[in-house]
């Protein structure tokens, strides 16, 4: 059941996938239900019943700078990896906001195939995080939209709003377009998601209502629709099929100054 799961959905998280076990009453809905399910996907990956590769991890990673033999090598991968800026004469700047590390690896293909930033604020983010945005929307002089996914409760949702409010005071003549995207209480609604109880040991709790949704019970596809929607607002199929062809024949003269190097 769970190589049928991830399978349809990959790749995901561990999280997403214990959420999409209990829609299936594969598992209980509380902490003990989610170690069993930790505790079957790493004996499945160690055996082999499930790839390492359909569950995603970015909370850990290496940093290394790339390396070449010699010059040759250097633009062969710069060749091969030759990506177009595609938003320079687009009148739009977007970027996607992410409250959780775990996450980044789910919706990173959508980001990626549009050239689009991928912010993870990591709950809420820090001043120097919000600073350092907010001063490279500053310098783009055009009209920038902000797409936030995180939790449905109380820290989810401020923690949204403390973003749009900083960016706005460190930014204070730019132009931005601030938008949470999920989880969102008629996306609780219109897809069944699983729901927790709101902790009542926040202090933001008082009026927010009783259920709270974490961002990682959204079937991964869900969200990188969700995703994929918002950026396509501002980049039309059309314009985005052009910008692609013009890549792949700027790659091409680049190939040919690997074959004559």
């Amino acid at each position: 059941a769970f190589v049928a799961i991830i399978a349809e959905q990959r790749p995901m998280t561990v999280r997403q996938a214990f959420y999409q076990a209990t829609v299936r009453g594969l598992a209980d809905k509380s902490e003990n239900g989610y170690r069993m399910v930790q505790t079957d996907l790493v004996a499945m990956r160690k055996s082999g019943q499930l790839p390492y590769t359909w569950l995603a991890d970015n909370t850990r990673w290496q940093r290394k700078p790339q390396t070449f033999s010699n010059p040759t090598d250097a633009l062969e991968m710069t060749a091969k990896f030759y990506r177009k800026a595609l938003w320079l004469d687009i009148d739009a700047y977007v970027e996607i906001w992410l409250e959780k590390d775990a996450l980044s690896g789910v919706v990173h293909s959508v980001t990626d195939k549009f050239d689009v930033p991928l912010m993870v604020a990591r709950g809420y983010a820090s001043l120097s995080f919000l600073h350092s945005a907010a001063s490279h929307i500053a310098k783009l002089g055009k009209p920038t939209f902000i797409y936030h996914c995180g939790d449905f409760d109380p820290s989810g949702v401020n923690a949204a709003e403390k973003i749009n409010t900083t960016l706005r005071e460190l930014a204070p003549n730019a132009e931005i377009h601030f938008e949470r995207l999920a989880v969102l209480p008629e996306q609780v609604e219109a897809w069944s998601l699983p729901t927790r109880p709101t902790k009542t040991t926040d202090s933001r709790a008082k009026g927010f209502g009783s259920v709270s949704v974490e961002l990682d019970a959204i079937k991964p596809d869900q969200l990188r629709q969700i995703v994929n929607d918002a950026i396509e607002r501002h980049l039309p199929e059309r314009e985005y099929r052009v910008l692609l062809e013009a890549e792949m024949s700027e790659r091409e003269l680049l190939w040919n100054f690997v074959e004559a190097a």
